[in-house]
């Protein structure tokens, strides 16, 4: 019982549990110099002494064994046994330093697995800016910055700004490669930095169009033997010089590259080679680029080499090698995935919205870019080597048909014969054009859409408008969202006079397609034929802004402000029409016709000299011309415009006798007079020639006066007498419908007439009556009566001829009505019989490949 140990009240039965016992701790038994030693001597084979647990069941007794009781014992060192613990005595706690415990911890102390005994951490030493490297690592951040600021500048677009950012990032790296130098540390030189700025620096002055400079700094790179791969930047020379149009630099650069770049890098050999090829093919060197694009196609095929293949081969005129050109050019595979992958199959809600969000995301656009674009190389290369691979180009077109039907292509085979249709149409081939696009009725409702909008349209032109009605029919039927069908059937509308009706269809049509230009035209006319000249002016406002450079849009908006009375408006935008097409007579004419209108003579002057510059012939601007100089009392000017109207109408004896005129006036009376006997052996019956030589024979004493007088009354009775008799014959046709009057309504009317009048105002008159007051070159160019009479109204502000109270006039005041006839000239055909033109005007041959066309 002496052995057994109680626990008092007051003792705590868990302490001592924290305390570490290093009898444990072998880790450090091989730097422990009194274990050491006694692993030497006879003690290392004596049991280790147990240490005492404090507060334990057998704590403060020593234990006991088969030798009987034993004590702590002293290493031959006098070091104490690690395991006891003294009191007072500290205690080795090195072992688990990182859990908080330290050698010098003492007992009862609280345990602090932190640190937080020891006080806040002490505070980060501050980095030295004044040292050298800390000045060379800022230095290497700012310009590794402005690189990052050139490289986004030029990608929104501000080229100068990325060049001013690259110079100083030059600068700043070029700085510091100083600072390294005298700082010691020249071998630490960061090449990759040097060579960022070089390339960035060499790219901007290559975007900036700073050629030379560009040159200079990639030879800076490509000489530096330091650098890694610098050969590959001989492609970007070889590029500038090629800008530069230095053909024969550019493929030695490429060559070199080309040497430089192992065969391991397949792709960037390939598009070298291909840059070789397009070189020789801007030089003409055809046989050496076929050479380079035969490799390519051998090696890794695309379009873009495919179609370059086809065309050199087109130009040396090798009919097998265009053959075999385009069956390389077809067998190109796209890589592109099936488009049935786009296509719901099943009702799974999720996998719906997956496809409906992948269904135009930027993949499928890259992947539809990709096959438009093939799609077009194939078009364009079977159009262009169809008439040159056979005898004909219909057996070369249908050779073509064949190989695109066994290739991957075969969706194109259709489109490809209804490019046979449309080439037979501008070879005017109208009958084989119509036996094409007649096959495919009984296609696929898409093809047999375009097939009949086409048909439509040959019809049209033929003016077999039922035929046209038919076809619109067809093909709106085939595919009601067709724009070109649906403008297609309201011109055939129009053309029964149905106009708001014909306004629905262009209107369906720009729902379709809000970029059918030829719909939207077409409506604004339609608007103008209904008198809604508001609506009008809307729809060709909106045309221009889709077609800015369209004369013929803004000639229409000219003339809608000038029937709505705005002349200022008209004037400037037959000004911008001006600018678009500086050399054309007639809108030239237009303006001079509307500044003559405002009163403003001297800018009608200047403008219908121009359009006489341009087009002498036109003998509208060649009356006004005369009768302005004639109303200026400058006859000596009137008379070289009065003789270019007597070349255009040799006929027309008012021209002469306004040449005989002008020299009158101007006091030339001989050579008035041998011209009035000039007119007189052309036109011996002429009264007004015969009365002027009376008077100038009298008043110059001539002895010819009286054979002239003799002359002058029997040609004054001869016309009397032919007066009569046209009045007689007014006046029988006149009896005759008033009895016919009188014996329905039993009523008579006496009829008044009044003689014929000849005189050379009413003669210039007659031909300076307009044709025409509308730029109009798809309807009827004829206005309203309503805008018709402020015409009138206004052409009482033009020039007037000489009175007939001066000296030698014989005809009576008359003003001379120099109104402009032909608003639209050569710009486009006027029409001839109202609306019985809409297509010839509106749909030129590129709509038919263009608009009428599938995309």
């Amino acid at each position: 019982m002496e052995n057994v140990h109680l626990a008092v009240e007051d003792e705590d039965l868990y302490s001592g549990y924290n305390d570490f016992n290093s009898t444990f701790f072998t880790e450090e038994l091989e730097n422990d110099i009194g274990f050491q030693q006694a692993l030497r001597t006879s003690q290392g084979r004596r049991p280790l002494m147990t240490a005492k647990l404090p507060g334990t069941a057998i704590g403060g007794r020593p234990l006991a064994s088969s030798f009987g009781s034993r004590v702590p014992l002293a290493s031959s060192a006098g070091r104490p046994v690690t395991g006891a613990v003294q009191e007072g005595a500290a205690r080795p706690m090195t072992s688990i330093r990182a859990a908080g415990y330290t050698s010098t911890m003492m007992r009862g102390s609280t345990f602090d697995t932190l640190g937080q005994h020891r006080g806040p951490a002490p505070p980060l030493e501050g980095k030295n800016e004044d040292a050298p490297e800390e000045k060379i690592k800022i230095m290497e951040k700012k310009v590794n910055d402005l690189i990052e600021e050139s490289c986004m500048a030029y990608s929104s677009g501000a080229s100068q700004l990325a060049l001013e950012k690259a110079k100083e990032a030059r600068r700043k790296e070029q700085a510091l490669v100083r600072q390294r130098e005298q700082s010691g540390t020249a071998d630490h030189i960061n090449l990759d930095l040097t060579y960022s700025v070089l390339l960035n620096l060499a790219n901007q002055y290559e975007h900036n169009e700073m050629y030379p400079e560009a040159l200079n700094t990639y030879q800076v790179i490509v000489k530096n033997k330091m650098f890694n791969n610098p050969g590959r930047l001989k492609v970007n020379m070889g590029n500038i010089y090629f800008q530069q149009k230095n053909y024969p630099k550019a493929i030695k650069f490429y060559r070199m590259a080309l040497d430089q770049i192992s065969n391991a890098h397949k792709e960037m050999r390939i598009k070298i080679m291909q840059n070789i090829g397009v070189v020789f093919l801007r030089m003409g060197q055809y046989s050496d680029a076929i050479t380079s694009f035969e490799h390519i196609m051998r090696e890794s095929p695309n379009i873009t080499t495919g179609y370059n293949l086809v065309l050199c081969n087109y130009a040396t005129g090798d009919r097998e090698g265009m053959k075999k050109a385009f069956q390389m050019l077809i067998s190109v595979p796209l890589g592109i995935d099936d488009e049935d992958k786009y296509i719901p199959a099943t009702d799974d809600s999720s996998t719906n919205m997956v496809i409906d969000a992948i269904k135009n995301d930027k993949l499928y656009q890259m992947e539809r870019d990709k096959k438009a674009q093939a799609e077009k190389y194939i078009m364009t290369a079977a159009k262009l080597i169809a008439p040159a691979i056979e005898t004909s180009f219909a057996s070369g077109f249908d050779w073509c048909v064949d190989m695109v039907k066994a290739s991957q292509y075969v969706e194109l085979a259709n489109d490809l014969e209804i490019n046979k249709a449309i080439t037979y149409l501008r070879q005017k081939d109208f009958n084989q054009a119509v036996e094409t696009l007649k096959t495919f009725e009984k296609k696929d409702s898409r093809v047999k859409s375009v097939a009949a909008t086409n048909l439509s349209f040959i019809y049209f032109l033929e003016k077999d408008y039922d035929q046209a009605d038919r076809y619109a029919d067809l093909a709106m039927n085939a595919n009601r969202y067709n724009p070109a069908a649906l403008v297609n059937k309201g011109n055939t509308v129009f053309v029964k006079q149905d106009y708001e009706k014909a306004a629905e269809f262009f209107k369906e049509a720009l729902k379709n397609d809000s970029s059918c230009t030829e719909g939207l035209y077409n409506l604004g006319l339609t608007y103008k034929r209904l008198n809604r000249l508001e609506d009008a002016l809307d729809c060709f406002l909106k045309l221009n802004a889709i077609l800015r450079n369209s004369d013929q849009v803004m000639c229409q908006i000219a003339d809608l402000y000038e029937q709505l009375g705005d002349l200022q408006q008209a004037i400037e935008w037959l000004m911008q029409v001006i600018s678009v097409t500086p050399t054309d007579p007639h809108i030239l004419a237009k303006l001079g016709k509307l500044h003559n209108d405002e009163g403003e003579k001297s800018q009608a002057l200047h403008y219908y000299s121009e359009s006489f510059r341009y087009f002498p012939s036109n003998i509208n601007v060649i009356t006004w011309l005369g009768a302005y100089y004639l109303d200026t009392q400058f006859c000596e000017n009137a008379i070289q415009y009065f003789e270019r109207a007597t070349l255009i109408q040799p006929t027309q004896v008012k021209w002469q006798l306004m040449v005989a005129s002008c020299y009158r006036r101007s006091g030339n009376y001989q050579k008035a007079l041998e011209t009035y006997q000039n007119i007189h052996r052309k036109f011996p019956d002429n009264v007004e020639c015969l009365r002027f030589l009376v008077r100038l024979s009298t008043d110059m004493g001539l002895k010819e006066v009286q054979d002239y007088a003799t002359k002058l009354k029997k040609a004054e009775k001869t016309k009397e007498i032919q007066e009569q008799r046209v009045r007689s014959g007014r006046e029988s046709s006149s009896r005759g419908r008033r009895g016919s009057r009188e014996g329905s309504a039993g009523i008579s009317t006496p009829v008044l007439t009044s003689p014929m009048k000849s005189s050379i105002t009413e003669d210039v008159k007659a031909v300076s009556q307009p044709e025409s007051k509308l730029f109009s070159p798809l309807l009827d160019s004829g206005r309203d009566s309503s805008n018709s009479s402020r015409g009138e109204r206004r052409s009482g502000k033009n020039i007037s001829l000489p009175a007939s109270n001066e000296p030698y006039e014989s005809s009576s005041p008359k003003e001379l009505d120099a109104y402009y006839v032909d608003p639209l000239g050569p710009l486009m055909e006027r029409p001839k019989t109202g609306a019985k033109r809409v297509v010839e005007e509106d749909f030129a041959d590129e709509d038919i490949g263009d608009d009428l066309l599938p995309e």
